[in-house]
């Protein structure tokens, strides 16, 4: 595996090596041990998956302590925009967005540390799978709207499929006159 920095303290996207051949690949999306040489030293405890159609936008999506999570995040079928924004408190990088390209055919990881917003779009039908270091708490959700004009993140489209309850996250500012982390 190969970690790619982001500028972002804690934020990488990871490079797999996948053995493939005439039958097909095998790759390992995940070892602790590997993981951990390479400086990532989380514990997860809850894996999700989530199927969507081209052009859905799920995010901007968090989880407030004491059940924020960081998630090391997937596609497993397909291509997505995958975005996370700095929350934290006093980082150098806090209200900054990354992207990155997830695309099952690279089999490449993204690793979003507690702390972060996050929400992706499907370029292609898509399936996303993810780890969570934290378990999920309903009451401890929060969000920012995806066309935030603040973060001015560019999703690549201009209507995507969007869930109602995304359509009535608040906007930045109002993240950040109250921030949660």
């Amino acid at each position: 595996m190969k970690i790619i920095e982001t500028g972002f303290e804690g934020l990488y996207e990871i490079e797999s090596n996948v053995f493939g051949d005439d039958r097909g690949y095998f790759f390992e999306s995940f070892r602790k041990s590997t993981f951990e040489v390479l400086g990532i030293r989380t514990d997860f405890v809850q894996d999700n998956e989530s199927f969507s159609v081209k052009g859905t936008l799920r995010g901007l999506h968090y989880q407030k302590e004491p059940f924020a999570q960081a998630k090391l995040v997937r596609v497993a079928l397909g291509k997505v925009l995958d975005v996370a924004v700095d929350l934290r408190a006093g980082s150098p990088t806090f209200g900054k967005h990354h992207t990155v390209i997830l695309d099952a055919k690279r089999h490449n990881l993204f690793m979003v540390p507690a702390g972060f917003a996050h929400g992706f779009l499907a370029l292609e039908d898509s399936v996303f799978s993810y780890k969570c270091s934290n378990y999920y708490d309903k009451a401890s959700e929060g969000g920012i709207i995806w066309n935030d004009t603040t973060l001015n993140i560019d999703w690549q489209i201009d209507n995507p499929i969007v869930s109602e309850k995304d359509k009535l996250l608040p906007n930045f500012e109002a993240y950040k006159n109250a921030p949660e982390f």
